[in-house]
């Protein structure tokens, strides 16, 4: 079983940066990949970034392309994701989430998922 805790969130003004955390644990091996979704209000749910954790190929949305950076850091299995010049339609939960790297901007590719963040940009 893989474990994936999400922190960092928080309120944040239009313009401002913000960092999320997301450390993976348990049985964790072999070629994997770590991606961070997020749900809008009255929105599905969208893929945000994700990284491959073996060569740490990043993949992401072309609407944070430029703003928001996705690193990690392998001593701690713990995926970031760096957001900065956040707009108000940033708002969301923010997910992280572990999977086969296979596809790693599709939902279904990650059977593992931390309980999300709240992000909020007020305008």
């Amino acid at each position: 079983q893989v474990q994936a805790v999400e922190s960092g969130g928080g309120l944040v003004q239009a313009g401002g940066s913000l960092r999320l955390s997301c450390a993976a644990s348990g049985r964790l091996f072999g070629s994997y990949a770590m991606g961070w979704f997020r749900q809008g209000p009255g929105k599905e749910r969208e893929f945000v970034a994700a990284i491959a954790w073996n060569d740490g190929s990043t993949y992401y949305t072309d609407s944070i392309k430029g703003r928001f950076t996705i690193s990690r850091d392998s001593d701690k299995n713990t995926v970031y994701l760096q957001m900065n010049s956040l707009k108000p339609e940033d708002t969301a939960v923010y997910y992280c989430a572990v999977g086969s790297g296979l596809r790693p901007s599709r939902e279904f590719d990650y059977p593992y998922w931390g309980q999300g963040t709240q992000v909020t940009v007020s305008s």
